[in-house]
């Protein structure tokens, strides 16, 4: 079994969620917990390559069911080589992204279908999934202003607004079927209030002191 610890971040763009993962990350270490600070699509080298396919070109480079198969093949790369050598060493992993992702972008907006994506959960992921999942909430275009504004990549963000509603929806109702593992945070707040919503879910139902 392993004895550390894994969070996840999840939601749309613009949600704010690297600010956070970063402020996270630095209190735990405060604390004086070892933290692996990671992401997806990436987090190992193999995953980095493969994530450099999925982010950049036109937004219809890849169909949804392509891209949920580029997406487990990143992923598996990363549970292998760092999420769980890290947990077995008593890691707090905190991800910024992880299998949630999946199940909106490819499939909540993308209707690439569940079976697939629930099959590639059991045998890919062999059980490795976050003790808690943050899922930063805010309105669609709200989001997409923000990440317009702050540039990079745009692939994911060029798909249009009924895109990013129903990710938005399909967050919002895995929160909604597993609120065990959830925790819904206001994106839309300031960055401190923000900082002390997460703060809070995390000191609520971990023991990571």
């Amino acid at each position: 079994m392993a004895s550390g610890t894994f969070i996840s971040f999840e939601g749309g763009e613009g949600a704010g969620k690297s600010t956070q993962v970063r402020l996270l990350a630095q209190r735990l270490e405060e604390l004086g917990r070892e933290v692996v600070l990671t992401r997806e699509p990436g987090g190992s080298p193999g995953g980095e390559a493969i994530r450099e396919l999925l982010v950049h070109g036109a937004a219809d480079r890849w169909s949804p069911v392509t891209e949920t198969l580029l997406m487990y093949a990143a992923r598996r790369d990363h549970v292998e080589r760092v999420i769980r050598p890290a947990l077995a060493r008593g890691a707090v992993v905190v991800c910024d992204r992880f299998a949630d992702s999946t199940r909106a972008y490819q499939g909540a907006g993308g209707d690439a279908p569940a079976s697939l994506i629930a099959s590639l959960e059991e045998h890919v992921l062999g059980g490795t999934t976050p003790a808690l999942t943050l899922v930063f909430d805010l309105p669609a275009s709200v989001g997409l202003e923000r990440a317009s504004a702050r540039g990079g990549a745009a692939r994911f963000e060029s798909k249009g607004l009924d895109f990013h509603e129903r990710l938005r929806a399909g967050f919002l109702e895995i929160a909604r079927r597993e609120p065990g593992r959830c925790a819904i945070i206001d994106a839309a707040a300031s960055i401190d209030e923000v900082s002390t919503a997460v703060w809070g879910a995390v000191s609520e139902r971990l023991d990571l002191a």
